[in-house]
């Protein structure tokens, strides 16, 4: 049983969720009715340090214990809404198993892996994946998101290009990426995937 502090914290938390649909989600037109039911029933504040609980639905990234960030809640929904997962698909996501963005992908999804940004850097595949989201911008695109892709696969992905974070889309045809930047958002970076420095002069 809930005491009155627990169910008072549960109801601000409720509407503080219905507000960032109605008022994030919504105004920057992400309007696909699956994406808010799946963004509406999952407790982002269950997923930042207990400290940030009250500010889990801001619409700015949250820092998190490990060093990394939460990304804005307009970031996820856009990335859900590019993504159009389905009940086929066979899906991966570089970024925490047991995070925000893979508690909404995973009942949108035939199956969910999850490999963390270091693990994912190297992994090798044969097409395995029908689906690849990435939870944060890539500096620098490795070679193992195209061979874990199958082709005709789709991938979800912020890039970071001249210091600036955009969400790209792309599909695998011919063993080749086409990405296709379709907004200028604030991701944020993993680390993992920056490009290696290169001197000037």
């Amino acid at each position: 049983m809930m005491t009155t502090t627990q169910e008072s914290s549960a109801s601000t938390h409720a509407a503080a969720r219905r507000a960032m649909i109605d008022s994030q989600l919504r105004t920057s037109g992400v309007n696909e009715p699956w994406v808010l039911a799946a963004m509406a029933s999952v407790a982002r504040e269950q997923f930042v340090p207990p400290a940030m609980r009250d500010a889990a639905y801001i619409d700015r990234a949250i820092p998190l214990a490990d060093g990394r960030q939460l990304a804005s809640p307009l970031v996820h929904g856009r990335m859900l809404a590019e993504a159009r997962p389905t009940a086929t698909d066979k899906a991966l996501l570089v970024g925490d198993a047991d995070g925000y963005l893979a508690a909404l992908l995973r009942p949108l999804v035939g199956s969910l892996d999850a490999l963390s940004p270091e693990k994912a850097k190297d992994k090798r595949g044969k097409g395995t994946y029908s689906l690849v989201v990435v939870d944060g911008a890539v500096e620098e695109m490795p070679r193992s998101f195209t061979s874990l892709l199958e082709d005709g696969g789709r991938l979800v992905t912020g890039l970071l290009e001249r210091g600036v974070t955009r969400l790209a889309v792309g599909t695998r045809i011919n063993g080749e990426i086409a990405l296709m930047s379709v907004a200028d958002i604030g991701i944020p970076v993993l680390e993992e995937f920056r490009a290696p420095a290169r001197w000037s002069f």
